[in-house]
């Protein structure tokens, strides 16, 4: 087999985790997870698959796995800031489980209130030694592990701000990643950053981009710290996270939110669900995306009830596993974006579906990306039989800089799906209910949540009546602070105490219906890729003609997300354009970025 790398056959992590699957289909075997990042090659994975035995693959056991609710329900009134929960439950609580880690290896590990306090304080206690001062940023790059969390921890109870940023897919690729996320350290002002063995290696290269970087250190060091440690006071007001979008920027936009930011969210997130001691979160996205981070760990960081948490990896592997481990576990509360259950209705056969009951599912949150009907329809349609109920899947809208949720359906109603005149939508931008069969359909994504507002405006600025097309402007508790050292950029979307979210929006009956965004943002598998950005690293490859390539999204009905589609202009020959590409997706991958087209052209030649 060629020892040709995945890169060259535009192959994403999706598409990887789709060649995995049908060579476990093949074989009948099941791959381990951690080989979708690590295998460079084809000759990687024929090799790996002479070295295995290969038998049959094992079916995925029916175990069930009882949290008992507990009984430690704690006054939260006096909380104030991240670190006065995992104080509070840490010193109130030890004993309660708080995350059961699903290890790719497929052991599970249990992390208590009280270790995590531990870890968090010794975490603290390192970063205190560094020097690290009130209000510095520490940059934190690593994957979905236990060392995530006492990283982050760690930095608020330091006094720190925690800056997740996207860790990179492939450890080969390290050094073409490296040099483009240090555009958003330096534009963080990042004091110290906590990765892996590495990407600790690279660190005067690092250091040679970003002069505030004074440390970068891998969470092993935790362990030399201390739990007996001074800790700095933090008010409501401080800065507790920056928040910026995954890959690389030119202009790096990190959204800051304060502890009262965050708080004020959780909070509102959780009366909009009714969250109670009886509920069991499940999750596998990624931790630097809000999401992951905020959604699914803080949140249920915040209200006491289980994490179970797996790997992206894992489910990327194998989709089933997310529903298994909500069938194992009697999850309550588990969200994503709508790739992820269009990937369930495709990928995943009805063998393994075999004895699933899904029926403990009482809230499925899909946000984070547009939002198809089709989707909501068949997935409803494929896991029904399972126990699964339409009025589960909620849609959710939220952005960033609203912190992470700004809106969500009624409980218990189901989906709402509004079927609109194309024509009138198209021209007089009027959402008016269809009445014949060129019709546009959009997904309500709710109600604001408790004290936010929205509204949506015309390019002036000014309030559109129900059901006409505009600009989706909010405000309430949620709102961020401002982009990070970017007073420009917070001035051009903040007006007369409204922010302009940058989509384009109609309110029908109050919810709000999504129907494009005025940003060019391409949101592909739930990660959020700026065309402009690919358009300027690609136009510096010799070859290319600079300012000549655009970047642009199609909505993929296949697939349930955006395709990227990418064209350049070059004035080379055949054999020229192959080395070109090869270029051009090698640096692409560098950011787990792969086009679904990518189109070389001759310049236009005019007369």
């Amino acid at each position: 087999m060629a020892n040709i790398e995945l890169e060259h056959f535009n192959i994403d992590s999706l598409s990887r985790a789709e060649l995995f699957r049908r060579i476990e289909n093949h074989y009948q075997i099941m791959l381990p997870d951690h080989l979708l990042s690590q295998v460079k090659t084809l000759k990687d994975i024929a090799f790996y698959l002479n070295t295995i035995s290969l038998t049959p693959a094992q079916t995925i056991p029916l175990k069930k796995k009882i949290i008992l609710p507990s009984n430690a329900s704690l006054n939260l009134s006096s909380i104030q800031t991240l670190s006065d929960i995992i104080l509070l439950y840490g010193e109130k609580a030890p004993s309660k489980p708080h995350i059961y880690f699903q290890h790719e290896d497929g052991h599970e590990e249990i992390i208590t209130y009280g270790h995590l306090l531990t870890m968090s304080l010794k975490a603290a206690s390192i970063f205190l030694k560094k020097g690290l001062q009130e209000g510095e940023t520490v940059a934190i790059m690593l994957p979905t592990t236990p060392d995530f969390f006492y990283t982050f921890l760690g930095v608020l109870l330091a006094g720190g701000i925690p800056v997740p940023i996207y860790p990179p897919f492939r450890a080969h690729l390290l050094e073409s990643y490296t040099n483009m996320e240090a555009k958003i350290l330096h534009n963080a002002e990042v004091r110290i950053l906590v990765t892996f063995a590495q990407a600790e290696k690279l660190s005067h290269l690092l250091q040679a981009f970003v002069p505030s970087l004074k440390q970068v250190m891998t969470a092993n060091i935790f362990e030399e710290g201390i739990k007996q440690v001074s800790l700095p006071l933090r008010q409501k007001t401080d800065g507790a996270l920056i928040q910026y979008t995954s890959g690389s920027t030119s202009h790096p936009k990190g959204v800051l939110l304060s502890h009262d930011n965050l708080l004020a969210n959780i909070r509102t997130f959780g009366k909009a669900v009714d969250i109670n001691e009886e509920d069991i979160m499940v999750s596998w996205l990624p931790l630097y995306h809000d999401f992951g981070l905020i959604g699914a760990w803080l949140g249920s960081l915040y209200h006491g009830v289980p994490l179970v948490l797996m790997t992206p990896f894992s489910f990327l592997n194998h989709p089933e596993r997310w529903l298994w481990t909500i069938h194992n576990y009697r999850g309550t509360l588990s969200g994503a974006p709508n790739f992820a259950y269009d990937l369930c209705i495709r990928k995943i056969e009805p063998a393994r579906l075999e004895g699933l009951n899904l029926s403990s599912w009482r809230i499925a949150a899909n946000g984070a990306e547009k939002i198809y009907p089709r989707t909501l329809k068949q997935f409803t349609e494929k896991f029904g039989p399972y126990g699964f109920h339409s009025q589960t899947l909620l849609p959710v809208y939220g952005l960033a800089e609203s912190t992470v949720g700004l809106t969500i359906t009624p409980l218990n109603r189901g989906f709402r799906i509004d079927e609109i005149d194309r024509k009138k939508f198209e021209i007089e931008q009027i959402a008016f209910p269809a009445q014949n069969n060129n019709t546009l359909a959009f997904v309500s994504c709710g109600l604001p949540i408790l004290k936010h507002e929205v509204r949506i405006v015309n390019e002036d600025g000014y309030p559109l009546a129900e059901r006409h097309v505009g600009r989706l402007e909010f405000r309430g508790p949620s709102s961020m602070q401002g982009y990070f050292n970017n007073p420009a950029a917070t001035r051009a979307i903040y007006h007369d105490g409204w922010f302009d979210s940058g989509d384009l929006a109609y309110l029908a009956d109050g919810e709000v219906f999504i129907a494009g965004r005025k940003k060019d943002l391409i949101i592909k598998a739930g990660r959020n890729i700026y065309p402009v950005e690919i358009e300027e690293m690609l136009g510096g490859i010799t070859g290319i003609r600079q300012g000549c390539v655009v970047a642009f999204g199609a909505n993929d009905i296949k697939r349930g997300t955006e395709q990227l589609i990418i064209v350049a202009e070059t004035h080379e020959n055949k054999a020229q354009q192959a080395i070109i590409k090869e270029k051009a997706y090698e640096a692409l991958a560098a950011l787990d970025i792969i086009p679904d087209q990518f189109i070389l052209v001759s310049p236009p030649h005019y007369s």
